[in-house]
């Protein structure tokens, strides 16, 4: 099997939370291949410093601001992406929220922000690109940034509602994998399940100590992963040829022991 990312060059690819952690370096990895890369975050200050520091690369950044969470945000980054750049080629939904409230003595707010970024965000994203992938008949490739909470239940107090959206990525990306296999379209869905990663997330949760297990696991000294292994798989995947769907579901990756 050949690796290569050549047939992305100059492609457009839109990275959700693209203002830190694994967006930020999923992004930059895929300008320095030569994509043409809009990355979406509420952030501008960071995704401006992004557009600066690879400015000269092989592709070109697009800082955007916008909550992944809100329709009109969405509709608007792929509305100016079409205008501008043209259709999209290449999708990470990487943008999502912890949760540390749980059912039993939970708030409602929390539970909504985080379904409405992990799981309804993701899906209007998808929504959107799928429009273009179809209509332009793009062999495209959209990638869910899951966790290996969305294959299994950690048993973590309070972390029931994160693992709950988690669960719901691996069930979307699933069928949607095999809608588009339904419809003979070759649009690739891929979903990357990393366990803890150090990023912005996770010194977060360490500081608020929101869950006294998981700040016991932050603080350890567990090996963690870098946001840089989960741009790997990223590249990884999309090097790889078109046929390999069928094969290519899932990624779960692990820190070592």
């Amino acid at each position: 099997m050949v690796l290569s990312m050549d047939r992305w060059a100059g492609k457009v690819a839109i990275v959700t939370g693209a203002s830190s952690g694994i967006g930020e370096v999923t992004a930059e990895r895929l300008v320095e291949r030569g994509m043409t890369v809009v990355g979406i975050a509420r952030r501008k200050d960071r995704l401006d410093a992004l557009a600066q520091r690879t400015s000269g690369k092989k592709g070109k950044f697009y800082p955007i601001q916008g909550d992944v969470s809100k329709e009109e945000d969405i509709l608007n980054v792929f509305k100016w992406t079409r205008e501008k750049l043209g259709p999209v080629h290449v999708l990470v939904n990487n943008a999502g929220v912890g949760c540390y409230s749980g059912v039993q003595g939970g708030k409602t707010e929390d539970w909504l922000n985080t379904f409405n970024v992990n799981v309804i965000g993701l899906c209007m994203a998808t929504r959107e690109a799928l429009k273009d992938m179809t209509e332009h008949k793009i062999d495209g490739h959209i990638f869910n940034i899951n966790s290996v909470a969305g294959h299994y239940v950690l048993g973590i107090p309070k972390m029931e509602i994160y693992t709950a959206t988690k669960h719901c990525v691996t069930t979307l990306t699933e069928s949607m994998r095999k809608q588009m296999a339904m419809q003979k379209l070759k649009i690739r869905f891929t979903s990357i399940s990393p366990g803890v990663v150090d990023t912005e997330m996770i010194a977060t949760a360490r500081e608020k100590g929101d869950s006294e297990q998981v700040a016991n696991i932050l603080n350890d000294g567990t090996p963690m992963l870098k946001a840089e292994d989960i741009a790997d798989a990223v590249e990884y995947a999309l090097s790889t040829p078109p046929h390999v769907q069928k094969y290519f579901e899932q990624l779960i990756l692990t820190s070592m022991y």
